[in-house]
């Protein structure tokens, strides 16, 4: 029996009776970072990273029970040795490194190469079989360096400041926002913060992350209080009547999907820039070779291409389905998650 098996409550180990990001509410959750689809509302104990505590209290609620774990030390659970590894997706994303009778897995979560200031950066795990996520697993998707990319948010918002727009910038609350937070230049302006996001931007303080100064976009009633601005708001707010007491605005959104036109387009953008918390197509090859694993499972995204190139290159390689598919799904979790967290 595989160390790991597929339930219709997500991934479950069955010698440790215990479940990886579970997709509904189980007596022990190992988790591997605080997004919605994988960590879910409502189990009895929850083990994640030290780093990830704060954001996955925030998260749930002031009752769950966590505990953490510093990354690479070893727990045991009914004979099954766990520990976490940095994944570089966002703070205190983990991967989940399982270890039980000579057989060694690793579950991804999802994960990133790129530096990132705000969170600890990736490293490879060895293992016998790796579960990993595919968000952007198509030969297309090809970051260009980060460097460009926020060289071209602080010349748009720069722009935008000079013609007395403001500029409204969209990136996922938590995890994009406080790296976008962390890459603009405040000589440019004031950073605003759409209340979700400010919220998460002070737990990452919390945590110790260094970031610009912001302030809550809800004090700025006024157009004169935002034309030289820059705003960091959800996705879900873009449209709303919450956006119109900013005045003239240009409108631009953080995501790997800007990578394509249409999706710009699609959205009513104004500009688009790409900058993901996930692994690119080379990178991603790159993760699964590093691991060395001989069986490689592959979820939340494009899994179809992934499989089909590991398999021509003979790697033993199988599709698993999850009840999300990556950063697609972001949007409709995050709605439902800042409903509840106002703006």
């Amino acid at each position: 029996m595989p160390l790991l098996t597929l339930t219709d409550r997500g991934l479950y180990c069955e010698p440790g009776d215990f479940y990886v990001d579970p997709w509904e509410p189980v007596d022990r959750a190992v988790i591997t970072h605080s997004h919605g689809d994988h960590a879910t509302w409502g189990s009895r104990a929850y083990l994640t990273s030290e780093p990830g505590i704060g954001v996955l209290q925030a998260r749930l609620d002031p009752t769950a029970k966590i505990r953490g774990v510093r990354y690479g030390e070893a727990v045991s659970l009914n004979g099954v040795t766990i520990s976490l590894h940095p994944a570089g997706h966002i703070l205190g994303s983990s991967q989940v490194r399982l270890v039980h009778r000579g057989e060694v897995w690793v579950v991804s979560g999802d994960y990133k190469t790129d530096p990132d200031p705000t969170c600890t950066p990736f490293e490879p795990v060895r293992c016998h079989t790796f579960i990993t996520e595919s968000t952007f697993g198509l030969p297309i998707y090809r970051w260009p360096p980060q460097a460009e990319v926020f060289a071209e948010i602080n010349s748009w918002w720069r722009f935008n400041a000079s013609v007395g727009k403001t500029s409204m910038l969209y990136g996922y609350t938590l995890g994009k926002a406080q790296r976008l937070i962390a890459g603009l230049d405040p000589s440019i302006g004031p950073i605003l913060t759409h209340g979700a996001v400010e919220r998460m931007t002070a737990t990452y303080r919390q945590a110790g992350i260094s970031l610009p100064t912001t302030h809550y976009a809800g004090t700025a009633e006024r157009r004169a209080d935002s034309s030289d601005a820059i705003v960091i708001a959800p996705p879900h707010a873009s449209g709303s009547t919450w956006t119109r007491r900013f005045g003239t605005q240009s409108t631009g959104f953080a995501s790997g999907w800007m990578l394509v036109r249409g999706a710009r387009r699609r959205r009513a953008l104004d500009r688009g820039f790409p900058l993901s918390d996930h692994v690119d197509w080379p990178s991603l090859l790159q993760v699964i070779e590093a691991t060395g694993a001989a069986e490689v499972w592959v979820t939340h995204g494009f899994t179809g291409p992934v499989v089909r190139w590991l398999k021509e290159h003979r790697v033993a390689a199988r599709a698993v389905q999850t009840r999300f598919e990556g950063e697609r799904d972001d949007e409709i979790v995050e709605g439902i998650e800042e409903a509840k967290l106002g703006s």
